[in-house]
């Protein structure tokens, strides 16, 4: 079996408007809620073999205060390619993810992961299903499962959303 889990970075500020959208960095809220994300997932037993991330500012802060939660740093790979990724991009990124891997987790941007997201979610719990249709706001989790063991073989439809949570949600 393999997992996916895709977080989408938490609350970023635009009280800079001159700042590239790569640079914005996280606002108070985002701050607050990633820990939080973080901490959800480490009692969940959330826990990815391999990152890949965003290298914009937001993603690598969102992260950073992610993994401290986790008892093992796992390695974090950040590749431009994931940087506003389409769903298309990152798919064809996690089929190159090596079949030792069993537990992946992406890092990233809207509306790329949310598109993933649903468009892997073929099956699942039909509340969460819903939940993620609606929106797939700052700092979220989706994970997905395969019953494959490669991730070369990973296909639209074929995973079932195990978890969604979002920070509202958190308690």
């Amino acid at each position: 079996m393999l997992t996916l889990s895709l977080l989408r970075h938490a609350k970023s500020s635009w009280d800079n408007p001159s700042l590239r959208d790569f640079d914005r960095a996280l606002n108070e809220r985002g701050r607050d809620a990633a820990p939080r994300m973080g901490a959800y997932m480490a009692a969940h037993d959330i826990v990815p073999e391999l990152i890949l991330c965003s290298p914009s500012v937001r993603t690598r802060q969102t992260l950073e205060l992610v993994l401290p939660h986790f008892t093992a740093r796992p390695p974090v790979l950040y590749e431009d390619a994931i940087y506003l990724g389409t769903p298309s991009a990152l798919l064809k990124r996690i089929r190159k993810v090596d079949v030792d891997v069993k537990h992946t987790m992406i890092v990233a941007h809207d509306p790329g992961l949310h598109h993933l997201a649903m468009g892997l979610s073929g099956s699942g719990d039909t509340d969460l299903l819903q939940s993620l249709a609606e929106k797939f706001p700052t700092a979220a989790l989706a994970v997905i499962v395969f019953g494959g063991r490669s991730w070369s073989k990973v296909q639209l439809g074929a995973g079932r959303l195990k978890h969604f949570m979002t920070p509202k949600r958190l308690p």
